[in-house]
């Protein structure tokens, strides 16, 4: 019996991990109808990890938090084996603004602060804070506010919130966050190496996709150098030198600067949901999401997924590709089909994503087992 392990990531736009494994295993059986089928649905620490963990048999609470702007929200966090679980993107996401010069620099998110204060309240003994898909650029500043910190001005004023006030800020107090935080282990989970400051940092390589031009990434990434003096004056390390700090808008480096430990994202969500064990004894593995390209070759979930299947069998499946066959290669690819290609219109794939996602499956199977 052939054995298939199903493991993607979210079809971003279209589908969850969950429901993008789901219609993988329909073409899958459609094209061996005798075959044993895994479904180990993945994701990377970014949008999409709670339906992933929600799968894996975490507890989702729900509660509306301020969002990146100054509208509520509705958000949740996951809860496994008394580690709480928080998705920055659920509080602060891009998705809750119209990007623009004006929301890049007032994004802030005291809503993810407000998600970790629910979870502490509740008896969590240790966090994990997921850090991509963020509105916000203000290096965790409102985040730390939520839980208690002062972020303060020369006048030792609050400074408010947004990446933009972070240009006044001088000196923080992190003695009521920490006190809160006491006995309880703190991760980042993400698998973005680019540091707080500087041409690789969070404002100019994240910025624009917020909204940011120009001279909004030069104040930015000016006020997120005040905000890491500002952070040592406070106690903390000098988080500009962490690689990872500058992910989810420098809000990484916020949690850093508290005491965590940056971890793959990909690598802890794969441990949680049994990759490696499903992985053994496979015949043959499927792996995909949205957008197959040179991003996903740096530590996204179908990178992981290729390095954990080496000498098995990979096909990838993705709304579109845009990596070569040398780039597929590199990945161990020895088959892909990308949904795009079969259908009308970007919006018609999007729309009909599960549909597509199931008749590929089942050709590119086809066409694996007919070698």
């Amino acid at each position: 019996m052939t054995r298939v392990v199903i493991a993607p990531d979210k079809f971003k736009g279209s589908l969850t991990a969950v429901e993008a494994a789901e219609a993988i295993a329909l073409g899958v059986r459609d094209a061996l109808p005798d075959a044993e089928i895994v479904t180990c649905p993945v994701a990377d620490g970014g949008e999409g990890t709670l339906d992933v963990l929600e799968a894996a048999g975490a507890r989702i609470v729900r509660l509306t938090v301020r969002g990146p702007l100054e509208e509520s929200v509705p958000a949740r966090y996951a809860v496994l084996d008394g580690t709480a679980y928080v998705e920055s993107a659920r509080a602060c996401g891009i998705e809750f603004v119209e990007p623009s010069p004006a929301t890049a620099l007032a994004a802030h998110t005291w809503g993810v602060g407000e998600l970790l204060a629910d979870a502490l309240i509740h008896g969590a003994k240790a966090l994990v804070l997921t850090v991509g898909g963020t509105a916000s650029t203000d290096g965790g500043a409102g985040m730390l506010g939520a839980l208690g910190a002062g972020v303060l001005d020369a006048f030792g004023a609050p400074v408010g919130l947004g990446g933009g006030t972070l240009g006044r800020v001088a000196s923080t107090e992190l003695a009521p966050v920490r006190d809160r935080l006491e006995g309880v282990r703190m991760a980042v989970a993400t698998d973005v190496t680019n540091p707080l400051l500087g041409p690789d940092g969070a404002a100019a390589v994240f910025g624009p996709q917020k909204g940011a031009g120009p001279s909004e990434v030069a104040a930015l990434d000016e006020a997120l150098g005040r905000w890491a003096h500002a952070l040592q004056v406070g106690g903390a390390p000098d988080v500009t030198r962490v690689p990872g700090a500058g992910a989810g808008g420098g809000v990484a480096a916020a949690a850093i600067a508290l005491g965590a430990k940056v971890e793959s994202g990909f690598a802890l969500i794969a441990g949680l949901t049994g990759v490696d064990r499903a992985l053994e004894g496979a015949d043959l593995v499927i792996t995909g999401e949205g957008s197959l390209d040179e991003q996903s070759l740096n530590g996204k979930a179908p990178a992981g997924i290729a390095e954990r299947a080496r000498g098995i069998p990979l096909l990838a499946l993705a709304g579109r590709i845009q990596l070569d066959a040398a780039g597929l290669a590199r990945l161990g690819v020895v088959g892909s089909s990308a949904l795009i290609d079969h259908a009308p219109s970007l919006d018609y794939a999007r729309a009909h994503a599960r549909e597509l996602l199931r008749a590929r499956a089942a050709e590119l199977v086809r066409e694996w087992r007919s070698r």
